[in-house]
């Protein structure tokens, strides 16, 4: 769908206000209090094993298996292990202006808010690096299958750093905890496994 570019703006000023600007929420949960092993791959449906992951309750069972019934190859552990990745992928990529790594991992619409939020940016001539402290932690939350779309609910706790240097201005580096929720799809049976990310609200304490 093509967008006007005044909608991108609204659409990213949104994104951008849930990716950062919510940032910085303290909640009971933090990166460190369990720490996980470096991710390996972006959100992959191959036969590559993950760690065990911790014990879900029965309704998030039921739907995982739901999930499973219509994606065999669906395995909880190995689509956090991408996740963690794919999180860290695009929170870093968005920072550096970095379009071609943004593409593949985003829907069409998420994209097109990103992109306009990178242009802006460019037009200000900022620059912008950000750093994850740790891994970050990543819990699931919802498994779902709507018609040939599935949907994963990803909570997200996280510490960042950013450093912003404004064009002609001194660097200024903030450290923040962010703690959100993203929502990742993909549609079943397409050629390309991968799940995109739909949607970034922030998380409840």
């Amino acid at each position: 769908m093509t967008f006007q570019i005044v909608i991108f703006a609204v659409i990213a000023a949104v994104l951008l206000f849930q990716l950062y600007n919510v940032l910085g929420k303290k909640v009971g949960r933090q990166p460190e209090d369990n720490p996980k092993p470096a991710p390996v791959s972006v959100i992959p449906n191959g036969a590559q094993e993950a760690p065990r992951g911790p014990v879900l309750d029965p309704a998030m069972t039921a739907a995982i298996a739901g999930l499973k019934a219509r994606d065999p190859n669906f395995d909880p552990n190995r689509f956090l292990d991408g996740a963690r990745q794919a999180y860290e992928t695009i929170v870093t990529a968005y920072a550096r202006g970095d379009r071609e790594a943004l593409r593949p991992l985003l829907t069409e619409k998420v994209m097109g808010s990103f992109d306009a939020g990178i242009a802006a940016r460019e037009t200000r001539g900022e620059a912008e690096v950000v750093e994850l402290r740790h891994p970050p932690r990543a819990d699931l939350e919802l498994a779902t299958v709507e018609g040939d779309r599935a949907q994963a609910k990803v909570r997200f706790l996280a510490e960042v750093r950013s450093t912003v240097t404004p064009a002609g201005g001194e660097a200024v580096t903030d450290e923040r905890r962010t703690a959100e929720v993203w929502t990742f799809e993909r549609r079943l049976g397409a050629s390309d496994p991968n799940w995109a990310l739909a949607r970034v609200e922030p998380a409840t304490a």
